[in-house]
């Protein structure tokens, strides 16, 4: 019998191949690199897991379908699900009233106004369906510009989300906490994005500052206590292929600014051992 194979999903409009996926193929031979808008025999893989699937933002309907699809015929990593909860922001709420600290968040429908003090001083506003920073804007004591871009996305047909911007990010970054397998593997730290001019070299994501960083216990602490609380908001969250925990710093602790268990980037180049490391939790996926 032919050797299981595993496709790692991306999409057609990354011109390059990601780092992540570049580290994993060269310990995991039995995977190939495949987009997911490409009509492939899906069901020809033991296992489809996604990873740079970054455009999915721009087509949830067909991207959704496409999960469904792939999930009646083969293994889905993560599970669907989890995917299903966590393509859309207001994830978040759930989080929230499971008890794990998050960044507070206002979430305006279309058709329904932003409420006042929601848009006073600093503030975000982005879409709830959204990835790599696309059409997130900061608004500084600006409730008539942070107004008019919640119209815009609405009328985009975006739900909108507004979160106050934490300050202590400016200083002391963003910490992502990488879990593979159920087990935490490494942590990255990265710069704030929106109070400076972003970039976008590739068109998808807008470019970020990361660096390996040591996670503190308070991090870890909050990040372990959100895996294991997942499962209670979605079940199938016990069973998780990756998790990418997003933090940002306050002065009373670390909150989740994400909860990244779609397609994160894993940051696999910052741990020598966290490609070989990734790669065998991935094959064991097989099992």
């Amino acid at each position: 019998m032919p050797e299981p194979r595993i496709a790692l999903a991306t999409t057609r409009d990354l011109e390059v191949l990601d780092a992540d996926e570049e580290s994993l193929l060269a310990h995991l031979p039995q995977a190939d690199v495949v987009a997911w808008e490409e009509d492939v025999d899906w069901g020809g893989y033991a296992a489809v897991i996604l990873r740079s699937t970054w455009n999915y933002t721009e087509h949830l309907d067909d991207f959704l379908a496409w999960l469904e699809r792939v999930d009646a015929v083969t293994r889905l990593w993560n599970p669907l699900p989890v995917l299903r909860w966590n393509t859309d922001k207001r994830y978040l709420a759930d989080a929230a009233a499971a008890g794990i600290p998050t960044v507070p968040t206002v979430f305006v429908e279309p058709g329904e106004q932003a409420p006042a003090d929601a848009l006073a001083g600093r503030v975000v506003v982005k879409p709830t369906v959204g990835a790599g920073s696309k059409g997130a804007k900061l608004f500084h004591d600006d409730p008539a510009g942070a107004t008019e871009h919640v119209a815009a996305l609405h009328a985009m047909g975006k739900v909108a989300m507004i979160q106050p911007y934490l300050d202590q990010v400016d200083d002391q970054g963003e910490t992502a906490l990488v879990y593979i397998g159920g087990e935490f593997s490494h942590a990255a730290r990265k710069a704030a994005i929106l109070s400076r001019d972003m970039s976008w070299s590739t068109g998808i994501y807008a470019d970020e500052k990361v660096v390996a960083a040591q996670a503190t216990p308070a991090e870890r602490e909050l990040a372990d206590r959100i895996l294991t609380t997942l499962p209670g908001i979605v079940p199938e969250a016990a069973d998780l292929a990756y998790a990418r925990i997003d933090l940002l710093p306050t002065a009373d602790g670390p909150v989740v600014l994400e909860l990244e268990l779609t397609e994160p980037s894993l940051f696999l180049g910052l741990d020598p051992e966290a490609p070989a490391r990734a790669a065998a939790a991935f094959a064991r996926l097989l099992a």
